[in-house]
């Protein structure tokens, strides 16, 4: 990417939000574009990073054997209507609705009713399980309260995810599989979440587990033991059996040694068991030839909500100023190097446009800073404000075709050949 051809140019940063300041330095910087409460834009780079994330989500979820799809969220209210959770989504206010004269449609703020809709015309027979769909798509939320900028907001990407099994025993080894699935994503993605025992609420079913991230940014507050990495949620003491409950799901015994920390909830998962098989008439055909009801579990991840933990989670400070900028991971960061040429002279600029084609030949991302009337010192700001982890300047004190890499995280700074420099980023 040529920086001359986005249109960027710089930005000082002020008045940063100390409670969020990943996201207030991306809309400062115009990398997010406010469009009201909880509605946002994406610019590039944020939205490679949003893509590469999902990329991380469907090559693991295909790895673990399951299905992609894709559905309308926009949704006629009959199928709402069949489950029964229509005038409860209205009435609170959380469906965002439209009316015409082919009837009411509804945007979709979750996804159960549509893919027990387009499960049961698949999968007829018991031959047909297990199976696990999953999408990622938008979904809507009329938020009365949006919060943290892209952590809630009223539009958002997820992906959503639900087992069809025979049952329970076939519904739990599925809700292992998806489990492992998900802890394996964001070791990719480089967070380093905690399942944590949850209450399956409003989504009824018999187990559910919260994968949070630590941080003090979050909304949530748990209860955790650092020495065996176990968590749990606050809310599952409300129930009267919640001792019987931890032995028998989780073999928690004592939650003497457990300490109250806050965390940002990223993904859910549930088993479901027959709630929505028997509300919306989910069957198949038994191995007997009889009809019975889908074991379902039902699985989440905050996509949106995944990109701005990452941010928040990969700022950088200024010894000076403060939080100045971004160093992302190597496994999502879009473009792995910045090129700053001292533009007044030909020759650097000559080799900088020679590194730049040759990484775009090995199918490295990398950004050019070809901007003609930004000093070198904001261009290299600039790096940070991007989250580029490598920086090479071709400047005055660069000689011959001997670059210097600069690892953004740790300062660490190396004299390469331009091969070199290029396997060192491969």
């Amino acid at each position: 990417m040529r920086l001359s051809q986005t249109g960027m140019g710089t930005t000082k940063l002020s008045n940063i939000d100390t409670m969020y300041p990943g996201q207030s330095i991306l809309l400062q910087t115009g990398q997010l574009v406010q469009y009201g409460a909880g509605l946002f834009g994406y610019n590039t780079v944020p939205l490679l990073v949003r893509r590469n994330i999902e990329k991380i989500i469907v090559d693991t979820l295909n790895k673990y054997g399951c299905i992609e799809v894709l559905l309308p969220t926009l949704q006629p209210d009959t199928i709402w209507k069949n489950s029964g959770r229509y005038d409860h989504y209205v009435n609170d206010g959380t469906m965002l609705i439209t009316e015409s004269n082919k009837g009411t449609f509804c945007l979709a703020p979750t996804g159960e009713e549509a893919m027990l809709e387009f499960a049961r015309e698949k999968l007829k027979s018991y031959k047909n399980l297990p199976v696990t769909f999953y999408q990622i798509g938008e979904k809507y939320r009329n938020e009365i309260r949006t919060r943290g900028y892209l952590l809630r907001g009223k539009a958002f990407p997820m992906l959503d995810a639900y087992s069809f099994d025979i049952d329970e025993e076939a519904m739990a080894k599925s809700y292992e599989n998806v489990r492992n699935a998900f802890i394996e994503i964001f070791e990719k993605i480089g967070l380093d979440v905690i399942p944590i025992v949850a209450d399956n609420g409003a989504m009824g079913g018999k187990k559910s587990e919260e994968f949070m991230l630590i941080s003090e940014q979050g909304e949530d507050k748990i209860l955790y033991d650092e020495k065996n990495k176990i968590g749990l949620n606050t809310e599952i003491l409300e129930r009267e059996d919640y001792k019987e409950y931890l032995k028998e799901e989780y073999g928690i015994e004592d939650i003497s040694n457990f300490k109250e920390i806050r965390t940002m909830e990223l993904a859910h998962i549930f088993q479901l068991g027959t709630r929505y098989s028997e509300i919306m008439n989910g069957k198949y055909t038994n191995a007997k030839g009889e009809e019975a009801l889908y074991y379902m579990g039902c699985y989440g991840i905050g996509v949106s909500r995944t990109v701005a933990a990452l941010y928040e989670h990969c700022v950088i400070n200024d010894s000076k100023w403060g939080p100045c900028g971004f160093v992302l991971p190597k496994s999502v960061a879009p473009y792995k190097v910045q090129i700053v040429p001292k533009m007044e002279n030909p020759k650097k600029v000559e080799l900088a446009n020679k590194l730049y084609e040759l990484l775009k030949k090995e199918n490295i991302g990398a950004i050019l800073d070809d901007r003609e009337t930004v000093t070198i010192g904001a261009k290299m700001k600039d790096c940070k404000i991007l989250g580029t982890p490598y920086l090479i300047v071709i400047g005055d004190k660069q000689e011959g075709e001997m670059l210097e890499l600069e690892n953004i995280k740790t300062g660490e700074k190396e004299i390469l050949g331009i091969q070199d420099l290029i396997e060192k980023i491969k």
